[in-house]
């Protein structure tokens, strides 16, 4: 049948050129889109990915690498649907055979299994959390003896982070030391030993953490042979969110395609805002000149989601910034209201305005849902939440504890990762422990017992019952012999693990019916996970967001609020924003001002804050902020400015207004005068004495 190429009809000039890029080589040469914010990224990558498939691409050589598993699916459902509509058909095999769509990371581990005995690696591997990891690193670190040094050596967290930087980053570890975590920096041989022995420990567990999956993948494609036969399996590789990876990211891309053939990234350098991450805007900024010839450069501008003056405001932020891909967002839905730029007299009022609009919108016919407040950190919210709580308004706060991060889950998933992998102490540790009567000496001397034969879950057996263990004893030694044995098959074994698991947490936590709850929701998502392995790792790699009394909120009220830190908001949008903060010092950031490029990151988070909004945009600036357990001079108040971000060339962009409205009253509440004179006063005598 002849496919139709009605289903490009949809697109406008510069989405059907990326999508047609290459159109009848076998190899076309390497495209980088540019999408600005609401520009139809997602829109535009699916069409591209489908018209290489309608015309005779074969799926399953399609790699596609997006910073999610939910949005490879989502993808996937489009590829799907537009494939369809071409050809004629509603089949899934077009998605079903689109089966290299997933993370970095997850692309990884797949790879990383099918070629484990070419590199030096067991295949049965396990792959620890970040807080698995970091539990890794403090034994390392314990029995190194650095726990007891002089000087307070680094927590385990600050060590991880600090390995793991090196490793995305690629960057020495003096240097990351210098510019990232310069407390650290005394401290460089010691973190070098206790690295290498990280490194030692995992390996002899057969465990693997985040940043292995790529830096293992990495190393194979160094080996010539191991590279040419990964890159010979995919015909076209497609990459979205190319400004949010990372240097070792960028390596392994390049390996797999050194001259570019058939590789398309997708991204904006102007919502680049992960370099805590070790993401760099150079990778995309850099991408073009990485080929000979350079890569052509598409550049979608026309944005489908904000009003016009909304968009005037945000391209003049990012307009200043240092070095960026030329392009102005722009747009048919034109308006009459400018974006407002709202000066408050303090956080109190803060609240209480975004209350008073939020209220105010709701009255309109307009949504909780549809509406969010946006912020720099976590922290920042905390006044709005009180009063939102005062005034009975449901919202939801984006950012919190993790479905994994969660004790009760932790502990179900490590009985799971330990029968899975009987080497991996970390997990070995924390179930051992969950016995009354064995502690940290105890489990240890139990996983150097374990360790001594060839079969680790038999020597369990064998072991006698340790003194103050008891009755709960022989049930783990039963429920371990019998998940390794794998009598039950899969999923029914979580079933057998939480009902071992479900009298213990009964008596560690008074909330145990709704732990309960949430572990009964893991059974759920075990479900639809054909094995064990690919449950723990798939879990492990892309977790659900929030446990059962943090997202209860949606279930007990039919409407709520969107509270969410800029980072979190990335790719999402609303038709009324506010935007919490917007002064120097909060954003940007003090710590965002050390360098230009974190400055500029800091700019770019505000365009990213701007450009979630639909119809309604509210930066709103407090003239002060109460600051608590100042050392020397007790709680006061310091006095803020503007962001420079919007310096006053661009105030007439807004409606600039101050909330409430003036009167004899609130004049006198904001002067100054006398909380600057002791203020100054208080200056001057630090610097006397």
């Amino acid at each position: 049948m002849q496919p139709s190429s009605h289903y490009l009809d949809s697109l406008n000039p510069e989405q059907r050129r990326a999508v047609e890029h290459g159109a009848g080589l076998a190899a076309p040469g390497p495209l980088l889109v540019i999408a600005g914010a609401g520009s139809g990224k997602t829109n535009t990558l699916a069409h591209r990915v489908a018209h290489l498939i309608v015309n005779g691409a074969d799926p399953r050589r399609i790699l596609l690498m997006t910073f999610s598993r939910r949005a490879a699916s989502e993808m996937s459902r489009r590829v799907e649907r537009i494939a369809g509509k071409a050809l004629g058909t509603s089949s899934g095999a077009v998605a079903d055979a689109l089966n290299w769509a997933g993370t970095f990371h997850g692309i990884g581990a797949r790879l990383l299994r099918e070629h484990a005995t070419q590199i030096g690696l067991d295949p049965a591997f396990t792959i620890h959390d970040r807080e698995d990891s970091a539990d890794l690193m403090n034994l390392v670190r314990h029995e190194l003896g650095l726990s007891e040094a002089k000087s307070r050596f680094p927590t385990k967290g600050t060590c991880l982070a600090i390995y793991s930087r090196v490793v995305n980053a690629q960057d020495e570890l003096e240097e990351v030391l210098k510019t990232v975590f310069p407390w650290c920096a005394m401290w460089p041989e010691q973190l070098r030993t206790l690295f290498g022995a990280y490194v030692a420990a995992k390996q002899s567990q057969n465990v693997l953490d985040y940043d292995d999956l790529l830096l293992y993948w990495a190393g194979m494609m160094a080996n010539p042979g191991v590279a040419a036969g990964v890159s010979a399996r995919f015909d076209h590789v497609l990459v979205d969110e190319y400004q949010d990876t990372n240097k070792l990211q960028s390596s392994v891309l390049l390996a797999l395609r050194p001259g570019g053939q058939g590789l398309t990234v997708v991204g904006d350098d102007a919502q680049s805002i992960y370099s805590f991450r070790a993401a760099t805007v150079r990778n995309i900024l850099d991408f073009p000149n990485a080929f000979a010839p350079p890569a052509d450069i598409v550049t979608l501008d026309r944005n489908y989601r904000s009003t016009q003056p909304i968009l005037a405001a945000a391209n003049a932020v990012i307009d200043l910034a240092s070095e960026r891909f030329t392009k102005n967002l722009w747009t048919d839905r034109q308006s009459d209201a400018r974006p407002f730029l709202v000066t408050v007299r303090d956080e109190a009022d803060q609240a209480r305005y975004v209350v008073h609009k939020v209220l105010e919108a709701r009255e309109g016919g307009m949504t909780l849902k549809n509406q969010a407040v946006l912020f720099r950190t976590s922290s920042h919210s905390g006044p709005l939440e009180i009063e939102l709580t005062r005034r009975n308004i449901p919202f939801v706060k984006f950012g919190g504890l993790k479905f994994l991060d969660a004790a009760h889950i932790k502990d179900l998933l490590a009985i799971l990762r330990w029968v899975e992998n009987p080497r991996d102490r970390v997990a070995g540790f924390r179930v051992l422990q969950l016995l009354p009567g064995i502690g940290p000496a105890s489990a240890g001397k139990i996983l150097d017992a374990m360790a001594t034969g060839p079969d680790p879950i038999w020597a369990l057996g064998e072991i006698p019952t340790p003194p103050r263990a008891g009755e709960g004893w022989s049930g783990l030694v039963d429920l371990v012999g019998r998940l390794g044995r794998r009598e039950a098959g899969w999923p029914v074994e979580l079933g057998f693990a939480r009902l071992w698991y479900e009298p213990l947490m009964e008596q560690a936590y008074e909330d145990a019916p709704v732990r309960l709850a949430d572990i009964l929701q893991l059974e759920q998502i075990a479900s639809g996970y054909p094995s064990r392995e690919r449950f723990l790792t798939e879990l492990t790699l892309d977790p659900p967001d929030a446990t059962s009394d943090q997202s209860g909120v949606p279930l007990l009220d039919e409407d709520y609020l969107i509270l969410s830190t800029i980072h979190s908001a990335k790719g999402q949008e609303w038709k009324a924003v506010h935007v919490l903060n917007v002064v120097d010092g909060c954003i940007p950031s003090d710590l965002g001002t050390g360098s230009t490029h974190e400055l500029e990151e800091e700019r770019r988070l505000l365009y990213v804050a701007m450009t979630r909004a639909r119809d309604e945009l509210n930066l709103i600036v407090p003239q002060r902020f109460f600051v608590t357990q100042q050392s020397r001079h007790g709680d006061r108040h310091l006095y803020a400015q503007r962001s420079r971000f919007i310096p006053r060339s661009m105030v007439p962009l807004f409606d600039d207004i101050l909330w409430p409205p003036v009167t004899p009253a609130y004049i006198e509440g904001l002067s100054p005068a006398p909380a600057r004179m002791d203020i100054a006063a208080q200056m001057r005598g630090m610097w006397s004495k």
